[in-house]
Formats: structure tokens, sequence, C-alpha cells
């Protein structure tokens, strides 16, 4: 980029969704919603676009997109789907699931948006935002989570303005994401693997195959296979300390379930991912509430215990790779 962009702000009403389609023809960049938290799109078929997508977001190169399209049937002009893959696909698309499937021979997809892979990520989102943009561009679009790279994820489009404004053409404001984690993928090359935990809980994906998911098995100087696969990511600037049964003073406190950690009174601030224990809405709260610890200014911010079932393996994923290397 030559400079700083006029970043416009507008709710997805007819004008604003032809503009976005509009700006994505062009190569440029539009943020919009998704059930899970907002993307960064760009045209997946540029690689300029994608390129420009990538030094936004200062995202580094080698992290493969996930392409963005409106049904399964598009998908299956980008990859090649085996009976697992489009059984996944069949039974939670659209929504908060990525499948991660060998790309066709005539993909159109930039081969930077694939990090050099023989593999594509793929989703089609639920969003009434995303979906009529993907169905007035017409083709695939890229769309990362909307922040600087490795910072927390935006669940709201003022999220994505204080990370990215300047840099991006236009913000569609939907409002705060319903999920509030990335998506769940899934590798299907083969045995079904749990690449990341998200908004789609293993149990549920597990229940459609009929057989457990294997996990995935990496070296430490692998290249991520898939999105958010790096081990610190998703990181706030102030250091997270993890299944804190105690709040030192100057701390900040998220807090999950009814009851606070030891000595909360004396917390810098005190935020709740769910005080009566609900999973679903800690997910929801969760990136938007470590924003807000992260700007109160503490020395560390405390996270109580969070149940490990259902929504649980994102939300400790996540929060594992907010505290890695901080």
């Amino acid at each position: 980029m030559t400079g700083p962009l006029a970043t416009r702000v507008a709710k997805p009403d007819a004008a604003a969704i032809a503009d976005a389609v509009r700006f994505l023809a062009g190569g440029g960049l539009v943020a919009f919603p998704t059930e899970t938290v907002y993307g960064l799109g760009a045209d997946a078929t540029n690689g300029k676009a994608v390129a420009r997508l990538y030094a936004a977001k200062g995202r580094p190169a080698f992290n493969p997109l996930i392409a963005h399209v409106t049904d399964i049937a598009a998908a299956r002009t980008l990859a090649r789907f085996d009976a697992d893959a489009t059984r996944l696909a069949g039974s939670f698309w659209p929504g908060p699931l990525t499948l991660v499937l060998p790309k066709a021979g005539d993909c159109p997809v930039a081969d930077l948006a694939m990090a050099g892979l023989d593999t594509i990520a793929l989703r089609v989102p639920a969003h009434d935002a995303a979906r009529k943009i993907l169905s007035g561009f017409g083709r695939p679009v890229v769309a990362p989570s909307a922040n600087r790279s490795g910072h927390v994820s935006p669940t709201t489009a003022e999220h994505v303005l204080a990370d990215l404004g300047g840099r991006v053409d236009l913000i569609i404001d939907g409002g705060a994401t319903a999920v509030g984690v990335e998506s769940t993928i899934v590798a299907c090359l083969g045995e079904p693997v749990l690449l990341r935990p998200g908004g789609l809980p293993r149990e549920t994906i597990e229940r459609a195959l009929g057989h457990p998911l294997a996990a995935a098995v990496a070296g430490a100087d692998d290249a991520p296979r898939a999105p958010g696969m790096l081990p610190s990511h998703y990181a706030p600037r102030t250091p997270l300390r993890l299944d804190a049964g105690q709040v030192e003073a100057g701390a900040a406190l998220l807090a999950f379930g009814p009851k606070l950690a030891a000595g909360a009174g004396g917390a810098l601030r005190v935020l709740n991912l769910s005080e009566r224990g609900d999973l679903t809405e800690a997910a929801a709260n969760l990136f938007s509430h470590l924003r807000a610890l992260d700007a109160a200014g503490a020395k560390t911010i405390a996270v109580m215990p969070i149940p490990r079932h259902d929504l649980g393996e994102a939300i400790n994923d996540r929060l594992a790779r907010a505290a890695s290397g901080r």
C-alpha cells in the first residue's frame, strides 16, 4: 500500500453490499461479518489482492487462507471431495466449519492464498451479509480474521477499525458476531483430522461422521496446513496467566462461572465470560473481553479455568495460543 486509506464503515444495506463487491472486483480489501468473527476479504483468484491482504494484516506468507464460497457446488469447482468431506459439507454448510481438501487441478485460487500447498481450505459462511457479498461477487473470497496478524480476533466492526483502519477500503458493520470464535477446521485428506477446534464442537462433527476425529500431529518446524495453527496466535499485549485460582493485586481477571477466583476484589478490572457457566455465551464473549482487559493497563490477565468439553475445547485452544510466548 502506498498510504493510508479512507476506510469507510457502513451498515449491510444494498448499496454497501454493492460497494463491497465493487472493491473486491478492483483488488481491494473489504472487512465483513461472518457468524464466527469478522473476516478481511480479498479476491481469492487475484494474487496481487491476496498479497495486499497479507500486507494489511502483517501475516506470515506461509500461513494459508480460507477461501469462502456460496455453496457446496462452488466449493466442488475448487477442491476434490471424498465421502467424509461430502458428508460434513452436507451436514454443516453453511456454518462454522472449514474443510481442508485436495485442490482441484484447475483451481483458480491464487497459489499465494494456499501458501504453496497442494490443499485448499474452504468454508461456506452462514451470515446473511457475507452470503450476499459472495453471491454478488461470484468468485471465491479469502477472508482471514480482520485483525493484525496475531492480535485478538475481531467480533465487532469497532474491533476491525481499531486494528485495520486506514488499511482496508470498507468495513461492513453487521453488529457483534454470534459464535465469537473462528471456524473449526477439519482436514479430509484421508482419515479426517481435527486441525483447529472452533465454533462447531468436535463431538457434533464426530456424530455426523460416525467415528472419532484424529488429532493433528505436526513437527515444530512444519509450516501450518491451515489458518490459526501458529503456536502464538490471537494474542493481547498483556501477558495471560491461565487456569488461575487466585488474582494478584493489579491484575485483570477473565472470569468464568458464578464464583470468582480468590482475590478478585483486588483486580484492576473483572469481566466474566459467562456468569452462568454457559460455554456458548463464553465463546461469543471471548475476544471482546480479551480486548477490553488488554486495554485496562493491568500487568497480567488472570484467566479462570474453563471446561474443555464442547466449545470449551476451542476457547482453551485460543487462550493457550494467546498465552504462548507472552
